[in-house]
């Protein structure tokens, strides 16, 4: 397990290296660049060239690469000069990573928590009016995207009812004590249980729009390795031997049908760092997605260059975390594995 999990960091590695250089390459690529950005489409000739010079934005593409590397293992990814201009790139992750975090954990879990039971349900009564109705309801999460679905739920539940908050993480009338920069957490943890709820209260509708694609691909990939798994000879011949049906369920049935589904709860996790984006800029949410949407907007390109390698660092960790998951679930992988 341990050569199994060593080889795959070592990938992991390799993978974000050469994405950090693709990304980096590709910005400096853009319409306008970092010098139109810091000085405006406006600058004398002589400005724009002191300021490239200044910034080494003349020099080769690698070695640009390899200074911006020397300088973000020190933490320094520069300077943001349109989404919070003045704080550094590294400060501005800081302070919105923990909002996305917490609002893709509440999305995920609610995905999780519907679509898998709601699966094996619906596996088990195939053909029934539960399976109808959730095959349907799933094809709908997928159809609709994601961002009328949030303008919806918004103007539905909040404008109209006044149910749930309309915009941000937490009431400005809320003094809040700050210990760890999710609100829910530091509500529970500070045993502020106003600040918590009202925490909470302003994550449940952007979860819930954010969990909808998730929730249906979770959903129907349950539902089909379920399928796949009961028809098998070994769930037979448990039936067979007089084992109670929790236990066929817990060890026959689900063990072996979870294996695409980890692989959809992977891809889907990291996924919703990209649907987070839309979310975020509906309920005026400060977590990373707003900040990138701002970014392209006013061109913060050390703001971009952050965020989007850490957000690709995330989705390549998660997948990590995936894989070995494989190797608990079904040792045959992690064999293989080392071989």
């Amino acid at each position: 397990m341990l050569r199994y999990t060593i080889r795959r960091l070592l990938q992991l590695l390799v993978v974000v290296l050469v994405l950090s250089l693709l990304l980096f390459a590709w910005l400096r690529s853009l319409p306008g660049g970092p010098v139109s950005a810091l000085l405006g489409e406006r600058a004398t000739a002589e400005t724009r060239e002191r300021l490239t010079e200044e910034l080494g934005l003349n020099e080769p593409i690698f070695v640009q690469y390899l200074k911006f590397v020397g300088r973000a293992l020190t933490g320094d990814f520069g300077v943001s000069t349109g989404v919070q201009p003045g704080d550094s790139a590294a400060e501005i992750f800081v302070q919105r990573f923990p909002a996305t975090l917490e609002l893709s954990i509440l999305a995920i879990v609610i995905a999780l928590a519907v679509g898998i039971p709601l699966g094996y349900l619906a596996a088990r009564r195939r053909g029934g009016i539960l399976d109808n109705l959730s095959v349907v309801s799933s094809l709908i999460g997928v159809a609709v995207p994601v961002f009328f679905l949030a303008f919806l739920l918004k103007q539905v539940f909040a404008v109209d009812l006044g149910w749930f908050p309309t915009a941000g993480r937490q009431a400005g009338g809320i003094d809040a004590t700050r210990v760890t920069g999710f609100f829910v957490l530091d509500g529970l943890l500070t045993q502020e249980w106003d600040a918590a709820w009202d925490a909470l209260r302003h994550l449940i509708l952007p979860a819930i729009a954010l969990a909808s694609i998730p929730f249906s691909v979770v959903f129907r990939i349950t539902r089909a390795s379920v399928l796949d798994v009961v028809d098998e000879d070994y769930v037979r011949t448990a039936e067979s031997k007089g084992l109670t049906s929790p236990v066929i369920r817990r060890r026959h049935v689900m063990r072996n049908a979870m294996l695409p589904v980890v692989t959809t709860i992977g891809l889907q996790t990291g996924a919703l760092l990209a649907g987070a984006v839309l979310t975020e800029k509906v309920f005026a949410f400060p977590g990373i997605g707003q900040a990138l949407a701002l970014g392209f907007e006013r061109r913060d390109y050390p703001v971009l260059l952050l965020l989007i390698l850490c957000a690709a660092g995330v989705f390549v960790l998660i997948n990590l975390l995936v894989d070995l998951s494989y190797a608990v679930i079904d040792p045959r992988i992690r064999t293989r594995g080392v071989r």
